[in-house]
């Protein structure tokens, strides 16, 4: 019972606080804002979402089964990395397996929201939304959990691919010694990027600019730093990603500015990371979102998203709105990575407050110093239990 009124509690207190232009193809002119309706209804052509009774196309990787929303009779989600031959999973049943404790409806009769606490952070789900969040960090399911039987149930591929990296949030590389990182600098030479709406400068300025801000800050704390550019030049997405490969980075940090030419009204940091196979994208941007591909840096799933996440959250601190952690299979840079890799939006240029403060040096020094405090630890994480639960340490 004590436990209990502490939960209740605690879901109280929550309820109370509670790209820049492509090489690869023209952006539209105005940028998709993945927070309205006309985003929400799109999906993949080759893919149709299971929460509303369609069938989910099988993928080359997870291979998801074909399934109407509904729970089936298979055990337990398993361990962390155990594929699960269950489509939809009760979310308690899932923490109970990995030693989180239950998660807790908040009160009131609107749209069905759960939260659960762990070691790393709580994290809120509601049922029919893609939207969660945690520790104030927005984020997209690849698919809306469902109410089954009166208990909110979570896509596996979710489970694995979305709960278990943001709430583990663990980076190898971090825990090595002289790790490498490539950083490239969005856009050069020829390819300018964005214009901004202040002093017109481009993209390729300012990417550069960050970059050279922070590699010395990456390499005081003990990184390998390269840079797929130095000055303006043009750099191929595909030497950009050779470039990574021979020398053997660690982690690849893409950097850029956004634009939404006619749209003066968007702004904000998005960070970018692939899609996992057999899951919807974020975003498409106009480009095919084929969900049966698989690409070389889907072996990097979990990561992709723990670095995404951990670099977004210290972007945030800027003061920069947060338009949330993405996944997106149209980054080329990021397609063939060998390793963990993020793009970063760092802000519009096509928005005039936003470009003014990019203009900024002082601006993006902030920028290099979030990131480069981002990468600083490098003590293991805790586990994905809580003490509660008796998971943590």
């Amino acid at each position: 019972m004590p436990r209990l009124c502490a939960y209740l509690a605690w879901a109280l207190a929550a309820v109370t606080a509670a790209g820049c232009a492509s090489k690869e193809k023209p952006r539209n002119a105005r940028a998709v804002d993945w927070q309205s309706e006309e985003f929400q209804t799109q999906a993949p052509a080759r893919m149709n979402d299971p929460a509303r009774g369609t069938t989910l196309g099988t993928a080359k990787a997870d291979r998801p089964p074909a399934s109407p929303a509904r729970e089936t009779n298979a055990t337990s989600s398993g361990s962390p990395g155990t594929v699960s031959q269950e489509t939809w999973i009760p979310l308690a049943r899932w923490c109970a397996a990995e030693h989180v404790p239950m998660p807790v409806r908040f009160p009131g009769g609107g749209t069905p929201t759960y939260g659960l606490r762990t070691t790393n952070g709580t994290m809120t789900l509601s049922a029919g939304s893609r939207v969660g969040s945690f520790e104030g960090l927005e984020f997209r399911l690849g698919f809306a959990p469902s109410l089954i039987d009166s208990r909110l149930c979570v896509h596996s591929l979710d489970l694995r691919k979305t709960l278990q990296p943001l709430i583990n949030g663990a980076l190898s590389a971090l825990t090595r010694s002289n790790p490498v990182i490539v950083i490239d600098p969005g856009h050069g030479g020829e390819d300018p990027g964005a214009q901004s709406t202040f002093g017109k400068r481009h993209e390729k300025e300012f990417t550069l600019d960050w970059a050279l801000r922070l590699a010395p800050l990456l390499q005081s704390n003990g990184w390998t730093v390269f840079l797929t550019r130095t000055n303006d030049i043009d750099v191929a997405l595909s030497n950009r990603v050779n470039f990574a490969e021979a020398h053997k980075a660690d982690l690849f940090l893409s950097l850029h500015f956004n634009s939404a030419v006619g749209d003066e009204s968007q702004r904000g940091l998005e960070t970018y990371c692939l899609t996992p196979a057999g899951m919807f994208s974020s975003v498409t941007r106009g480009f095919s979102d084929d969900a049966t591909l698989t690409f070389p840096n889907n072996a990097f799933d979990s990561e992709n998203l723990a670095l995404a996440a951990r670099v977004h959250r210290a972007l945030l601190t800027t003061g920069l709105h947060d338009r949330a952690v993405r996944r997106a299979r149209f980054p080329a840079v990021l397609r063939g990575q060998q390793r963990p890799a993020i793009l970063i939006e760092g802000g519009y240029l096509s928005n005039p407050d936003e470009a003014a403060l990019i203009a900024r040096g002082a601006h993006r020094q902030k920028l290099a110093d979030a990131i480069a405090g981002a990468l600083q630890e490098t003590a293991s994480p805790p586990s994905l239990g809580s003490q509660e639960a008796g998971g943590g340490k």
